[in-house]
């Protein structure tokens, strides 16, 4: 989480210096924006399997609109390139192993924001995810590695989840820490022999508004 922490440092700073110059003209109306930055993905299992893996960190950049409907509230779809990875290693029969997953994603959220000030703003709102390509690489003992590029068939292709977090405004930036929480797990119909898991996805990205 030092990432987290010297995100939220940096946007204070910045405040400390700009927050009475703040360009108000932004929160009044339609804006377009452009952003770009890294997810660290983790995963769970409220079922328990008997499954754990590391972090991961992929890139992420799109797009967002923000529709004002007042001073204090506002829409913001998003559309966002979004990599998600799994990784993990073990030992079957004596022999290490690592596996890794990264998959490719495009992900909508439709964002509600709350805006108590001109330097923040606080989103939550359903994601939606089409899964778009994936590769797994594997290596066991000294075999070497394997890359997979392919679709398991029942593997899930759209994903419903939740996004939020916040923005934080620096007259034309935007400093967006985000997490997103799939509420699908990964295995569909459930037939795959997939390890069964939910992508917990903590995004850190700076943009631009016009």
């Amino acid at each position: 989480m030092k990432l987290l922490r010297n995100t939220f440092f940096i946007a204070i700073t910045l405040f400390a210096f700009q927050s009475f110059g703040q360009d108000k003209t932004f929160r009044d109306r339609l804006t377009f924006g452009l952003k770009a930055g890294i997810n660290v993905n983790m995963i769970y299992d409220e079922e328990a399997e008997d499954f754990t893996a590391d972090p991961l960190v992929g890139f992420a950049g799109g797009a967002f609109v923000t529709l004002p409907l007042g001073k204090f509230l506002a829409l913001q779809p998003e559309v966002m390139f979004s990599q998600k990875g799994v990784k993990a290693s073990g030992s079957v029969l004596g022999t290490s192993y690592t596996w890794k997953r990264m998959v490719n994603y495009l992900d909508i959220p439709l964002l509600f924001a709350i805006r108590p000030a001109e330097f923040i703003n606080i989103y939550v709102g359903p994601q939606f995810g089409f899964r778009l390509s994936q590769k797994d690489s594997f290596t066991w003992g000294d075999n070497g590695i394997i890359n997979q590029e392919d679709f398991d068939t029942d593997i899930r292709r759209f994903m419903l989840g939740i996004h939020t977090g916040l923005d934080f405004n620096v007259h034309h930036f935007v400093i967006s820490p985000r997490v997103g929480l799939d509420l699908l797990d990964n295995r569909g119909d459930g037939s795959s022999t997939d390890p069964r898991y939910k992508n917990l996805t903590f995004q850190f990205t700076l943009g631009y508004r016009f």
